[in-house]
C-alpha cells in the first residue's frame, strides 16, 4: 500500500496549491532559461511546502525529461562530475528538453576534501539544460557562492486552508470519516507543512479510519519545536514500527539533534529497566553508526540509523506507557544550535561586505555592518547602490531593514 504522500501527489502544477508566485516564478526561468542571468534556479523553504514536487509537475507541464539527483546521495565532486557532469550537455534519449533537479543540496559539502558544492557551482557555468537546486535553509555560509550565481526562490508554508482543501479530499477518498473541526484543527496545527499534515492524517487514521477528536490532541500544536515533540510521541507512543519508523520524515533538527532530544527524553518516558536498557542499546548501536559515516564518510549508514532511533526504540518497551510526560529538548547545545541558525542570514550577508572590502569575515560583522546596517535603513539611494554591489537578494535586503 502507498503511502498518502505517494498516492496524491500533486502531477501538474495546477494540482498544486499555495505556491502560486513561486510556481510562475520557475516556471518562467525554465521556459526564458538562455536570456536568463542566473544559470540555476534555488528553491528554499521549509520542508513539506512543494519545492521537490513542483520541480517534477513543471517538468511535466513543458514535457521535459527530469534528471533527478538527491544530494544525500553524492557527497563529493567525482560523484556530482559523474551524475551531472554527462546529464548537462547531452540531449534527452527521448528527443525533448530536460530539467536537472538537485535535491536537498543541505547535505552537500563546500570543503576542499570533498567538494561536492564546489563542483555544482562550476557546472552550474557549463549547463545547456535548467537546474534545480532545492534547499531548506539558503544562509548557511557555504552557500554564499552558489546564492550570487542562482535565482532565489522561496516556498513559504502554505496557508492552513490550503491544506484544509488538500486533507479533506483524501478522506473523501480513502472513505475517512472526520469531524470538520477536527480536520480544520489538524490543518491549522501542521505549520503550513503540507507532507506533514497528510502523514499525520494517515497515522491518526490508519486504524479505524476514522479522524476523531481524541487522535489529534496527540499530536499537540506544531511549530519548529513541537516537529520534534510530535516526531518522539510517534515512537514513544505507539509499538508499531510501521508508524515510528516515518517519524523523522518531516523534522528539520540534524541528526545529532534527533541523539539529544532521544537522550534527554527516553529516561522519563521508559520508567521500566528493561525497556530503558534495550531503548538505549538502539540508540548506542545508531550512534557506532554514525560515527563510522563521520570516520568514513559511508552514509548508507544512515538508513540503518534511521531505523534503530526510530522503529528500534519504539519496540523495546512491553507495551506503551500511559503517563503524560511533557518532552524537552536538552539544555546548552540544543541552545546554541539555534542560535546559531538565526545568525546565518547576517553572517551570510557579512560574507559578501569582506570580500568587496578585504577585510576579514569578522571585521566586516563587528565593525562594517552595524554602521552600514544604520545608513541601509534611513539613506534610499544608498540602499540601492549598496544592493546592487553586493548582488544582496531580497531576503538579505528585508534583513537589513529590520
Amino acid at each position: 500500500m502507498q503511502p498518502f504522500t505517494i498516492k496524491y501527489r500533486p502531477k501538474t502544477t495546477k494540482d498544486v496549491l499555495g505556491q502560486d508566485e513561486s510556481i510562475k516564478k520557475l516556471k518562467n526561468f525554465v521556459v526564458d532559461y538562455e536570456s536568463q542571468k542566473k544559470k540555476a534556479a534555488l528553491l528554499y523553504g521549509p520542508t513539506g511546502t512543494g519545492k521537490t514536487i513542483v520541480a517534477h509537475a513543471i517538468a511535466h507541464d513543458l514535457d521535459l525529461e527530469i534528471i533527478e539527483v538527491n544530494a544525500s546521495d553524492v557527497r563529493n565532486a567525482d560523484q556530482i562530475n559523474s551524475l551531472l557532469g554527462s546529464a548537462i550537455n547531452q540531449m534527452s534519449l527521448f528527443a525533448k528538453g530536460k530539467l536537472i533537479l538537485v535535491d536537498e543540496i543541505d547535505g552537500l559539502s563546500g570543503m576542499k576534501d570533498r567538494g561536492g558544492l564546489l563542483a555544482v557551482i562550476k557546472l552550474l557555468e557549463k549547463s545547456s539544460f535548467p537546474i534545480i537546486l532545492t534547499v531548506a535553509n539558503p544562509w548557511n555560509q557555504k552557500f554564499s557562492k552558489l546564492k550570487n550565481k542562482a535565482e532565489m526562490i522561496e516556498f513559504s508554508p502554505v496557508d492552513h486552508s490550503e491544506i484544509f482543501k488538500v486533507l479533506k479530499n483524501i478522506c473523501e477518498k480513502e472513505k475517512i470519516k472526520y469531524d470538520m473541526d477536527v480536520l480544520k484543527g489538524l490543518s491549522r496545527r501542521t505549520g503550513g507543512d503540507v507532507r506533514s499534515a497528510i502523514n499525520d492524517l494517515e497515522t491518526l487514521s490508519i486504524e479505524a479510519k476514522e479522524l476523531t477528536k481524541e487522535s489529534l490532541e496527540e499530536t499537540g500544536e506544531r511549530n519548529k519545536l513541537d516537529s520534534m515533540i510530535n516526531a518522539l510521541l510517534k515512537i514513544f507512543k505507539t509499538t508499531d514500527p510501521k508508524i515510528s519508523i516515518r517519524a523523522f520524515d518531516n523534522v528539520e533538527e540534524k541528526l545529532d539533534q534527533q541523539f539529544l532530544w532521544l537522550d534527554e527524553n527516553l529516561p522519563k518516558e521508559y520508567t521500566n529497566p528493561s525497556d530503558l536498557a534495550s531503548a538505549y542499546e538502539k540508540l548506542s548501536k545508531a550512534d557506532v553508526f554514525n560515527r563510522r559515516i563521520r570516520r568514513w564518510q559511508h552514509y548508507r549508514f544512515l538508513i540503518y540509523i534511521n531505523a534503530l532511533i526510530t522503529a528500534g526504540i519504539s519496540v523495546s518497551k512491553e507495551k506503551k506507557y500511559s503517563k503524560f510526560v511533557q518532552y524537552k529538548p536538552t539544555g546548552r547545545i540544543l541552545k546554541l544550535w539555534w542560535a546559531k541558525q538565526k545568525s546565518m542570514k547576517k553572517k551570510a550577508i557579512a560574507e559578501k561586505l569582506a570580500l568587496h572590502t578585504h577585510t576579514s569575515k569578522k571585521d566586516a560583522l563587528k565593525n562594517t555592518l552595524p554602521y552600514l546596517q544604520v545608513a541601509f535603513k534611513k539613506n534610499k539611494t544608498f540602499q540601492d547602490n549598496l544592493t546592487n554591489e553586493l548582488d544582496l537578494s531580497k531576503e538579505e535586503v528585508e534583513w537589513l531593514k529590520k
